[in-house]
């Protein structure tokens, strides 16, 4: 039987769990770390490292080490994805390479320019749902007509992965955001691909040292922002990477924005540590775990 006080007392929990419930509902079952953070590990033997990742409390990561190799941390699909599921991991975004670059005269494969298609059929056996370019070099950066250039051939490779069900996604760095021939080369990249072709996954980190304000980001171009990069930078003034939480970036504020910027998952990620990567990855995910899911 319920009673007035039984009522009241009920309501009133309730009414306290929504003021601590995050005002956002992506899917935050899952906490991420992008494994370049944890590199030198993967690359000595990549079942060790996802074993520690698991067992630390990440649920799910995005590789980087598919473009050249077509491989992931030297498995194929069916192989890389049976180790993740032996460490209740998914993952379901990857970074690759726009291949504009070469390497001994030779153009490399498993990127958006070369072999995309198998780099896409890959991506699907393994378990992504989102595919991103990483990174441009100084050589694939040029002038703003070749920034949109580079924008039609994310349309295109956006085209591909949508038939095969998967998303395309661009990542930043603060490069972007610096002037070329009087423009900013990420609002070309933003505004001359279409929006279902192309999404955007925002490191915070980048973002922050280019001056920019990804709320502001979020608010004006909304549900273009799938993923994140959670990367916190620290406050002695140098710009250094540091773990999530003990940097300058007001991650609370910002995951408040999370549903208007679209995010679906988010990853963890430190480029340098100052020691042991995983003692790194721990005190973020504990902060992460407290302060923001």
């Amino acid at each position: 039987m319920i009673t007035r006080r039984s009522f009241i007392q009920k309501t009133s929990l309730a009414a306290v769990a929504a003021l601590i419930k995050p005002d956002f509902n992506f899917n935050h079952r899952y906490i991420g770390l992008q494994l370049y953070t944890v590199r030198d590990a993967m690359q000595a033997d990549a079942a060790a490292a996802l074993a520690k990742v698991a067992a630390i409390g990440y649920n799910s990561v995005e590789g980087a080490t598919y473009t050249g190799t077509e491989k992931f941390y030297g498995m194929d699909a069916k192989a890389f994805k049976a180790l993740l599921k032996q460490n209740n991991l998914i993952m379901p975004s990857a970074h690759y390479r726009l291949g504009e670059d070469q390497e001994n005269g030779k153009d490399v494969i498993g990127t958006i320019l070369h072999d995309w298609n198998k780099a896409v059929d890959d991506a699907a056996a393994v378990g992504c749902k989102y595919m991103v370019c990483a990174w441009l070099s100084e050589k694939e950066r040029g002038n703003i007509e070749h920034y949109k250039k580079i924008a039609a051939d994310l349309n295109k490779a956006g085209e591909t992965c949508k038939k095969a069900g998967l998303q395309l996604c661009y990542h930043n760095h603060d490069f972007e955001f610096i002037k070329t021939d009087d423009q900013i080369p990420y609002k070309i990249l933003i505004t001359q691909t279409d929006k279902d072709l192309v999404k955007f996954e925002t490191d915070l980190y980048w973002l922050t040292k280019a001056g920019e304000d990804p709320i502001e980001l979020y608010n004006n171009h909304p549900g273009r922002f799938p993923l994140w990069h959670i990367k916190d930078m620290d406050k002695n003034g140098d710009h250094s990477f540091t773990e999530v939480g003990n940097g300058s970036i007001d991650f609370k504020k910002i995951f408040k924005y999370a549903d208007k910027a679209g995010m679906k998952y988010f990853f963890v990620e430190q480029d340098k540590t100052p020691g042991d990567p995983f003692v790194s990855i721990t005190e973020s995910y504990k902060y992460i775990k407290q302060n923001l899911v």
